[in-house]
Protein backbone atom coordinates (compact mmCIF):
# COMPACT_ATOMS: atom_id res chain seq x y z
CA UNK A 1 0.00 0.00 0.00
CA UNK A 2 1.40 3.18 -1.31
CA UNK A 3 0.45 6.85 -1.74
CA UNK A 4 -0.63 7.61 -5.47
CA UNK A 5 -2.33 10.46 -6.81
CA UNK A 6 -5.68 10.32 -7.94
CA UNK A 7 -7.00 12.95 -10.33
CA UNK A 8 -10.61 14.07 -9.44
CA UNK A 9 -11.59 16.51 -12.28
CA UNK A 10 -10.49 17.69 -15.88
CA UNK A 11 -9.00 20.51 -14.44
CA UNK A 12 -5.95 18.02 -12.78
CA UNK A 13 -6.56 18.75 -9.57
CA UNK A 14 -5.78 15.33 -7.24
CA UNK A 15 -5.78 13.66 -4.02
CA UNK A 16 -3.12 11.86 -3.00
CA UNK A 17 -3.58 8.84 -1.11
CA UNK A 18 -3.56 5.24 -0.30
CA UNK A 19 -6.37 4.07 -2.80
CA UNK A 20 -8.28 1.94 -0.51
CA UNK A 21 -8.75 4.80 2.05
CA UNK A 22 -9.80 7.50 0.41
CA UNK A 23 -12.34 4.71 -2.06
CA UNK A 24 -13.59 4.11 1.20
CA UNK A 25 -15.37 7.35 1.34
CA UNK A 26 -16.45 7.47 -2.31
CA UNK A 27 -19.43 6.50 -4.16
CA UNK A 28 -17.10 6.24 -7.79
CA UNK A 29 -13.86 4.47 -7.26
CA UNK A 30 -11.16 7.19 -8.19
CA UNK A 31 -7.68 5.16 -10.24
CA UNK A 32 -4.30 6.11 -9.77
CA UNK A 33 -3.01 7.93 -12.29
CA UNK A 34 0.25 6.16 -12.72
CA UNK A 35 -2.36 3.10 -13.01
CA UNK A 36 -2.44 3.90 -16.65
CA UNK A 37 -0.06 6.34 -17.64
CA UNK A 38 3.74 5.23 -17.42
CA UNK A 39 5.21 5.07 -20.65
CA UNK A 40 8.49 5.88 -22.30
CA UNK A 41 8.90 8.90 -24.26
CA UNK A 42 12.23 10.42 -25.79
CA UNK A 43 13.34 13.48 -25.98
CA UNK A 44 15.90 15.35 -28.52
CA UNK A 45 18.97 16.68 -27.34
CA UNK A 46 20.69 19.89 -29.46
CA UNK A 47 24.13 19.79 -29.82
CA UNK A 48 26.61 21.93 -27.73
CA UNK A 49 29.98 23.14 -26.95
CA UNK A 50 31.37 21.77 -23.57
CA UNK A 51 33.78 23.48 -21.78
CA UNK A 52 36.24 20.94 -19.41
CA UNK A 53 36.98 24.26 -17.02
CA UNK A 54 36.83 28.22 -17.27
CA UNK A 55 38.51 29.86 -19.40
CA UNK A 56 38.82 26.44 -21.82
CA UNK A 57 40.48 27.81 -24.83
CA UNK A 58 39.62 24.73 -26.96
CA UNK A 59 36.67 23.35 -25.56
CA UNK A 60 35.04 19.93 -27.15
CA UNK A 61 31.60 19.86 -29.35
CA UNK A 62 28.77 17.10 -28.40
CA UNK A 63 26.52 16.01 -30.96
CA UNK A 64 23.05 16.11 -31.29
CA UNK A 65 21.61 12.63 -29.84
CA UNK A 66 18.47 11.51 -28.42
CA UNK A 67 17.49 9.89 -25.26
CA UNK A 68 14.63 7.92 -23.57
CA UNK A 69 13.12 8.14 -20.62
CA UNK A 70 10.36 6.83 -17.81
CA UNK A 71 7.57 9.09 -17.36
CA UNK A 72 5.01 8.40 -14.78
CA UNK A 73 2.30 11.24 -13.65
CA UNK A 74 2.20 9.96 -10.55
CA UNK A 75 5.62 10.01 -9.29
CA UNK A 76 6.43 11.49 -6.46
CA UNK A 77 10.22 12.22 -5.07
CA UNK A 78 10.57 12.07 -1.54
CA UNK A 79 8.73 10.59 1.45
CA UNK A 80 6.70 14.27 1.83
CA UNK A 81 3.17 14.40 -0.55
CA UNK A 82 2.82 17.50 -2.18
CA UNK A 83 -0.17 20.04 -1.63
CA UNK A 84 -2.30 20.85 1.74
CA UNK A 85 -3.49 18.43 4.08
CA UNK A 86 -7.25 17.16 5.13
CA UNK A 87 -8.73 14.61 6.91
CA UNK A 88 -11.98 12.51 6.11
CA UNK A 89 -13.65 11.20 9.49
CA UNK A 90 -17.27 9.27 9.14
CA UNK A 91 -17.00 8.39 12.66
CA UNK A 92 -15.66 4.76 12.30
CA UNK A 93 -12.93 5.50 10.32
CA UNK A 94 -10.83 8.86 9.89
CA UNK A 95 -7.97 9.00 7.19
CA UNK A 96 -5.86 11.61 6.55
CA UNK A 97 -4.90 13.24 2.64
CA UNK A 98 -3.19 15.77 0.63
CA UNK A 99 -4.74 17.55 -2.30
CA UNK A 100 -3.90 19.69 -5.01
CA UNK A 101 -4.87 22.27 -6.69
CA UNK A 102 -8.08 24.92 -4.69
CA UNK A 103 -9.70 23.15 -1.17
CA UNK A 104 -13.44 24.58 -2.92
CA UNK A 105 -13.22 22.05 -6.01
CA UNK A 106 -12.12 19.45 -3.38
CA UNK A 107 -15.01 20.14 -1.64
CA UNK A 108 -17.29 20.27 -4.62
CA UNK A 109 -16.26 17.34 -5.70
CA UNK A 110 -16.83 15.26 -1.97
CA UNK A 111 -20.49 16.87 -1.97
CA UNK A 112 -20.82 15.00 -5.23
CA UNK A 113 -19.42 11.85 -4.70
CA UNK A 114 -19.20 11.10 -0.60
CA UNK A 115 -20.64 7.28 -0.12
CA UNK A 116 -21.65 8.41 3.28
CA UNK A 117 -21.77 11.19 5.91
CA UNK A 118 -18.72 12.60 6.85
CA UNK A 119 -16.71 15.26 7.94
CA UNK A 120 -13.67 17.23 6.59
CA UNK A 121 -11.04 18.89 8.93
CA UNK A 122 -9.40 21.77 5.99
CA UNK A 123 -6.69 23.57 7.69
CA UNK A 124 -8.74 26.57 7.88
CA UNK A 125 -11.89 24.85 9.50
CA UNK A 126 -14.22 21.73 9.09
CA UNK A 127 -17.39 21.13 6.64
CA UNK A 128 -20.06 18.45 7.50
CA UNK A 129 -20.60 16.94 4.29
CA UNK A 130 -23.75 14.72 3.80
CA UNK A 131 -23.79 11.49 1.32
CA UNK A 132 -23.94 12.10 -2.48
CA UNK A 133 -27.27 11.25 -3.49
CA UNK A 134 -27.47 7.93 -5.25
CA UNK A 135 -28.86 8.97 -8.57
CA UNK A 136 -25.60 11.51 -8.78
Amino acid sequence: MAIQKHVYDAEGNAIYAVTENINYFLKTELVPASQAGVVNKTASVSAFTRRRYPGDPSPSNVSASTREYLYDPGRRNGAATPGSPFILDDGVEKRSFTYTGSFTDLHAFLVGDAAMDLRCYAPSASYDIKAAAQGG
